[in-house]
């Protein structure tokens, strides 16, 4: 057998039927990216699509019914491709899949109930949410206008099919028209199944977007064979039960697993279907498909340059995982929350953990703008607030109220100090509250930075309702007028390749990302790869030298005309002179732009003139300095510049880069758990 047909195969679930199936299903959620990832299952649409290719027409299935495809939302959101294309970029891939039908997902929202409506009118599939409903477009209308149900049709057989959400996903949506309603899921079921009935459906299907619990809940609730299978989505895992005669379902998450489900009628004489269904994992063995591996080519190769370019360096790495940044302190939550506090110069900054997506160690060495946008994709700015330390209170026990679960609402935070226990109730787990190391005080105001997500008072965060959208929070910095994580975080990155150069663009921006510096210096959360100065004397970059063993300048550039050095500067009452440096033709690496093509590109020399891909030149590139610091170290060559790797934190000081200054982010125990996790 080929591994089309057998790698990543097992049986979730056996009913002991042989022979043709009255029906063949396919299903899958939650898909986010498109491309492999490193670890298996590694998913990707090429082999993904492969097993699709196989299950609708492999000579195997011949004369068998048609495959009928489900899929159970979150496509359009969050993911680093989403950051550019507003979603648009999955419409191709869930159209080839043959998706036959879609619930929506609250992701599929991100980008606006308007753009949704763009998107789906693209889909060759209808979208569905009955229980989700929109006042404002007429008295029982769904959500963006949505289908309730549909009906299906593969071998004489009419298939139902109801779209049903959950109202906890509601809370993490954006932007939602007002006025929404929601209506339990098991009592909508009710309400429409029969109508399906009544239509002539022989099977009904429930395709979902809500917890396992909930799932597990309308299996429960409805009738016996009221629904005959659930196909789940919003969990990020594979998971199959059966309740009350009804099988629930979920698929895995993104391209990197789906189920194939074989449907029989019962033949002992009673109404019902029986069901085989297989998992199937999206390993390396299978096959690509080209065509998919094209569109894919297609869809990458234009954001690809400018994404894999380095922008800034770590020492540390920095913990995203959401195992870590939903349950406990986070150094890569310390160092995020402490730019949105310095940004905008406030008491204080909190942040919910579901705003961190990247799920993945980042390593020691280069961060590039793709790492950036793929951990903070999501589009609504960093705001400010002043609330009461009531309010402060209220906000944590809402960040701590869903815990062990690893839920998004989990706060990380920035010069607050925070103590909770797991053996006391939700609304009463925080022990003590400190900003600035000084106990809260309920009626004091504090200056708080965080997202306007969360000033929308999502993800239960109503303590943080700003006034505009009716709570009590003063806006101090609107969400017009806020600026996105992830530009900080590049604004930033790009603020230590180039300090003391910011006075290009103006006193106000100098002055700025100074402090902001200064403050991190003081921190010794920033690792130099040459000693600080004071404040007053900021540091220069020395000239680099074809000596130097970690360079992002290319080697083989054109010649260029002879260069002039800079005119004078003509400097206002207001503004100083910084102490400059030689001039040098090869500090066009300092260019505050980041969309030039050729800055902090690979270079072009003879580690990197033979490798395949940006990321191989990465590997190369490294091995590369790795080796010649070793030599360099081992030879005596320039040893007041050799620096020893710090065995005990695993660091790679020895490879430090001279384009920029690392950052090293650390636990600092921000937030104290009194008792354990089981």
């Amino acid at each position: 057998m080929s591994p089309t047909e057998q790698a990543g195969l097992s049986i979730t679930h056996d009913c002991g039927r042989t022979g043709p199936p009255d029906l063949r299903l396919l299903h899958y959620n939650d898909v986010y990216h498109v491309e492999a990832g490193s670890a298996e299952p590694i998913g990707g649409t090429p082999r993904f699509q492969s097993l699709v290719n196989y299950y609708r027409s492999h000579p195997r299935f011949a004369g068998q019914p048609p495959l009928l495809t489900f899929f159970s939302g979150d496509a359009f959101n969050p993911s680093l491709e989403s950051s550019v294309t507003k979603g648009r970029h999955m419409v191709p891939f869930l159209n080839q899949a043959g998706t036959n039908v879609a619930c929506v997902g609250n992701h599929d929202l991100d980008f606006g109930i308007a753009q949704f409506r763009h998107l789906r009118s693209q889909c060759k599939f209808p979208w569905l949410l009955a229980n989700v409903l929109d006042p404002a477009l007429g008295e029982g209308v769904s959500l963006a206008d949505c289908e309730k149900t549909c009906m299906l049709q593969a071998n004489g057989v009419k298939v139902g099919v109801i779209g049903l959400g959950e109202r906890e996903w509601l809370d993490t949506v954006n932007v939602l028209p007002p006025g929404i309603i929601y209506k339990s899921a098991t009592e909508t079921a009710k309400e429409l199944i029969p109508v399906l009935r009544a239509q002539g459906a022989q099977l009904i299907v429930a395709v979902t977007h809500q917890r396992e619990p909930n799932d597990n809940k309308l299996a429960q609730k409805a009738p016996p064979g009221l629904i005959d299978i659930i196909l789940g989505g919003h969990d990020h895992f594979y998971g199959h039960s059966v309740f009350n005669l009804t099988h629930v379902l979920r698929s895995g998450t993104d391209f990197k697993q789906l189920s194939y489900i074989e449907a029989w009628r019962k033949t002992d004489g009673s109404e019902g279907w029986v069901f085989t269904i297989t998992r199937r994992d999206v390993v390396r063995a299978i096959p690509e498909d080209p065509a998919t591996v094209e569109l894919v080519v297609k869809l990458t190769s234009a954001l690809r340059s400018k994404l894999q370019k380095p922008i800034g360096y770590t020492a540390n790495p920095l913990d995203a995982r959401f195992t870590t940044v939903r349950r406990r302190e986070s150094n890569i939550g310390n160092f995020v929350c402490d730019l949105m506090r310095y940004h905008h110069n406030t008491d204080c900054a909190l942040m919910a953990a579901g705003t961190i997506r990247g799920d993945q160690i980042y390593p020691p060495g280069p961060l590039r703008v793709k790492d950036i946008l793929n951990c903070f994709p999501f589009e609504d700015p960093v705001v400010v607030l002043r609330i009461k330390g009531s309010a402060l209170k209220a906000a944590l026990e809402n960040g701590v109220s869903e815990l062990p679960a690893l839920e998004g609402r989990f706060a990380q935070v920035s010069n607050i100090q925070y103590g909770f226990t797991l053996s006391a109730p939700p609304g009463s787990r925080i022990t003590f509250v400190r900003v600035g190391n000084e106990d809260v005080e309920d009626d004091r105001l504090y200056k708080l930075a965080t997202r306007g997500y969360m000033a929308r008072g999502k993800d239960g965060y109503t303590s943080l309702l700003a006034q505009s959208e009716g709570g009590d929070a003063e806006e101090i910095v609107s969400e017009e007028n806020g600026v996105l994580i992830s530009t900080i975080l590049r604004q930033y990155f790009l603020s230590l390749k180039v300090l003391g150069k910011w006075n290009r663009l103006g006193p106000s921006m100098h002055r700025h990302w100074d402090n902001v510096n200064e403050r991190w210096h003081g921190r010794g959360w920033l690792q130099a790869n040459t000693p600080l100065t004071s404040p007053d004397e900021k540091p220069t970059r020395p000239r680099l030298r074809p000596t130097d063993s970690f360079q992002y300048i290319s080697s083989s550039r054109k010649p260029r005309s002879k260069q002039q050095p800079p005119k004078p500067q003509t400097l206002k009452p207001d503004q100083k002179l910084l102490p400059s440096e030689p001039y040098d033709s090869d500090s066009a690496m300092d260019s505050e732009s980041d969309s030039e093509p050729e800055l902090l590109q690979r270079p072009r020399n003879y580690v990197t003139t033979a490798a395949l891909t940006l990321e191989d030149a990465d590997r190369r590139e490294m091995l590369a300095r790795h080796f010649v610091k070793r030599w360099r170290l081992k030879a005596r060559l320039d040893p007041e510049k050799v620096q020893v790797a710090d065995q005990a934190e695993g660091g790679v000081e020895g490879l430090l880069p001279l384009w920029t200054r690392a950052i090293k982010p650390e636990l600092e125990g921000r937030i104290v758990q009194v008792d354990k996790l089981g």
